[in-house]
């Protein structure tokens, strides 16, 4: 993983959800009136239903969400995201599922996520950079979509696949850091345990683009980066997929990634974790076993050497 860092943002400076939003309707209104202005992608509120209990944290601010991201095909920094995502069309959007399956076809967007409920998912995310965040998603489950998939009793992996459009993804021209399309992949019953999920909204409002709109996968006991973003292809195998950082790096990114303090990275302790938004003073935390999940996801690696798979 290419470490970068960027510019601290103190929590005294993150602005509350709410004020941001007025904030942004106020500068959406100013735009329209400056003729040639180019106006702001509107947030548009998603219809789900509500999490219920308390969160296992503290949220992370929106702000902090929205601007503190690893997303390479926008550039390399951490605000490079969101300054450059905007680029991105989004809209019309469809997803290829192929592969292993009784039902292959290019589905929109639309089709892909109307016949499931929204739901707001409350989950820790932790980054293989040893920094945490607590996000508010919304989405569905990925089960779903590959039951109505039919995947065929062969089918053992799942593999995903990110847009290529260099033209609207700087990152994706001129210098080459990774090799493109970013790809992801899960073994099929981790794809479809429940914890799993295909998110298009964060916050209650559809996903803004630097964290991967219109549809990421989020699955919470892995470090960050199995959590492709801005999928176009979903693909059912009875093979390992090949994945993005494992072929670059395999001594350092194994294809499964589970969240695991007694496995460092080769150059890194993944024992602790820096909270984003935590403030300037305030120390790391202990990291825990599938990020905290390990009761509703620990019975999927029983008996597997989490050292030697990791």
């Amino acid at each position: 993983m290419l470490i970068n860092t960027a510019p601290k943002i103190r929590s005294s400076e993150i602005t509350p959800k709410a004020a941001f939003l007025n904030r942004r309707a106020l500068l959406a209104g100013t735009a329209g009136a400056i003729a040639g202005a180019a106006v702001p992608r509107q947030a548009v509120a998603l219809d789900y239903v509500k999490a219920e209990g308390e969160p296992p944290a503290p949220l992370t601010a929106f702000e902090e969400i929205t601007s503190y991201n690893n997303f390479y095909e926008f550039g390399l920094r951490k605000e490079d995201p969101k300054r450059y995502a905007g680029e991105l069309t989004t809209d019309p959007w469809s997803v290829k599922i192929d592969g292993m399956v009784g039902r292959p076809g290019d589905y929109a967007l639309e089709d892909l996520l109307k016949p499931s409920v929204l739901e707001e998912r409350v989950y820790r995310f932790r980054c293989v950079e040893a920094w945490a965040m607590v996000v508010p998603w919304i989405g569905i489950p990925l089960a779903d979509v590959i039951a109505r998939a039919e995947p065929q009793s062969s089918a053992k992996y799942v593999a995903f696949e990110t847009l290529v459009r260099p033209e609207e993804m700087r990152g994706q021209r001129g210098f080459q850091s990774l090799e493109w399309p970013y790809r992801e992949g899960l073994r099929l019953d981790e794809a479809m345990n429940p914890l799993t999920i295909l998110a298009n909204g964060l916050y209650g409002e559809e996903l803004p683009n630097q964290n991967g709109a219109p549809l990421r996968l989020v699955v919470p006991w892995k470090y960050g980066f199995k959590s492709i973003k801005s999928i176009v292809r979903i693909t059912l195998t009875d093979r390992q997929p090949p994945t993005t950082w494992n072929m670059t790096a395999a001594s350092e990114y194994g294809f499964y990634s589970n969240v695991n303090p007694e496995v460092d990275h080769p150059r890194w302790s993944q024992a602790k974790e820096r909270v984003v938004g935590s403030g300037l003073f305030a120390g790391k935390q202990d990291t825990l076993l599938f990020n905290g999940y390990a009761d509703e996801v620990g019975s999927l690696y029983a008996g597997m050497d989490l050292h030697k798979n990791f």
